[in-house]
């Protein structure tokens, strides 16, 4: 299977990151902080230099991940406002730099969580978000449509603080909004914090609108409301990593999965982290497991 890494995980000193690349032999780069900024702020100098550095480790760019609409509330943003506007603005910025580098992947993030979207005998009156789910499709709607006009698949991450929390969610909002240049990056850590059972229950849900994977590991308190990085093979996601490793291999998946490097040892780096679990991380998914 096709095997990366968050580049900024690593380092953000981009070539720095890419010799670890090469050192490791991963050769699917996703770019989400390079240098001192974050995607879709850079020159097009800048992004030249990205292209020539990239090609120079042999490397492909595999997704533009800005966090585009992270934190933004459905209840009180509409598509006209200026914050939202803005983050459309950095969505085409980012394409345009997803075409430069040959890529046709830019990663989007939903709207701030609203915790309960759907309820009935009772719920729906008193512990639904009501409305919540019909606005976010509203905002969702002008962001398709950049997509579509642009030829570019935008991926829709699964994230803890998000309103797509799980790989359920992420389908009824490809299904709802009946796009197909919408799929779903499956974070599945990020899943975890919802009570989400990756495997079977989430991939043979989502497996044919998977468009991109995030693998790390995790320990999460969900009454204590805390999130502890491990070493990958050692979390809450371990469990379930083989058996999804096997499932994407046996269905043929074609994306890339992306390393994130976020996990950083006590008095370590997160370089440190990286070295740590880049070796299960490829055992578990490369093509010689």
């Amino acid at each position: 299977m096709k095997l990366g890494v968050i580049t900024d995980g690593i380092s953000r000193d981009f070539e720095h990151a890419l010799k670890l690349m090469a050192e490791f032999e991963l050769q699917h780069a996703e770019l989400q902080f390079v240098w001192d900024k974050e995607v879709g702020d850079h020159s097009k100098e800048q992004i030249q230099q990205i292209k020539t550095l990239a090609e120079q480790y042999n490397i492909t760019i595999s997704c533009i991940s800005r966090h585009n609409f992270a934190g933004l509330s459905v209840m009180d943003v509409e598509p006209a406002d200026e914050i939202f506007q803005t983050h459309l603005h950095r969505l085409k910025c980012c394409i345009d730099m997803a075409k430069t580098l040959d890529t046709k992947l830019v990663r989007i993030m939903s709207s701030r969580k609203e915790m309960i979207l759907f309820g009935h005998n009772g719920a729906e009156v008193w512990n639904v978000s009501n409305g919540a789910w019909d606005r976010f499709l509203k905002l969702m709607e002008p962001i398709v449509q950049v997509a579509e006009d642009n030829d570019v698949t935008l991926v829709v991450e699964t994230g803890n603080n998000s309103m797509i929390t799980s790989g359920f969610l992420g389908k009824k909002l490809i299904d709802d909004l009946g796009s197909k240049r919408l799929k779903i990056l499956w974070d599945i850590p990020n899943t975890l914090y919802c009570a989400d059972i990756p495997y079977p229950n989430a991939y043979e849900h989502i497996k044919d609108h998977i468009g991109h994977i995030h693998i790390k590991d995790a320990k999460v308190n969900i009454p204590h409301a805390t999130l502890g990085i491990c070493p990958l093979g050692e979390g809450d996601a371990a469990p379930y990593l083989e058996d999804i490793a096997t499932a994407l291999k046996r269905d043929n998946y074609q994306g890339i999965i992306s390393y994130e490097s976020v996990y950083r040892p006590d008095g370590g780096t997160f370089e440190d982290g990286f070295r740590t679990c880049i070796t299960a991380f490829k055992r578990i998914f490369g093509d010689d497991a």
